[in-house]
């Protein structure tokens, strides 16, 4: 009897290997997917952060063009003149009215008629009557 206890543990188990082994593969299966879609998904946040990256790189290139600018003799002058009036030694400033007062001012300008030169015919016309 003893013997017969162990064929049978052998026989049931014979029979369930096939169905261990397939539950198994299966197992590791779905695991192989779940980990390539999360590596597709990484791979989607690395590109979206290298996108975010490029536009900060950018964005940090205009933000030191235009401190170099702000920083200039040339800017500086200008902010000088025309936010504070300010001007060089020697120099004239002309200090013009607003729009309305100048058309206010301003000679109003004088109308035209335009005329045509007369048709031939009736230059010919003229010349005989």
């Amino acid at each position: 009897m003893h013997k017969n206890k162990g064929e049978g543990f052998k026989l049931k188990l014979g029979r369930y290997w096939k169905y261990l082994l397939l539950g198994l593969a299966l197992l590791f299966s779905l695991s192989l997917v779940r980990n390539i879609f999360r590596i597709l998904a990484a791979s989607k946040r690395i590109d979206e952060a290298k996108g975010r990256v490029e536009k900060l790189k950018d964005e940090n290139e205009d933000l030191k063009r235009r401190l170099a600018e702000a920083q200039s003799e040339t800017y500086i002058e200008t902010q000088l003149r025309d936010k504070l009036g300010l001007s060089k030694d020697e120099e004239i400033i002309v200090v013009l009215p607003d729009a309305e007062t100048l058309r206010q001012i301003a000679p109003a300008p004088a109308e035209e008629e335009e005329e045509l030169p007369d048709p031939t015919w009736k230059k010919w016309l003229k010349l005989f009557l």
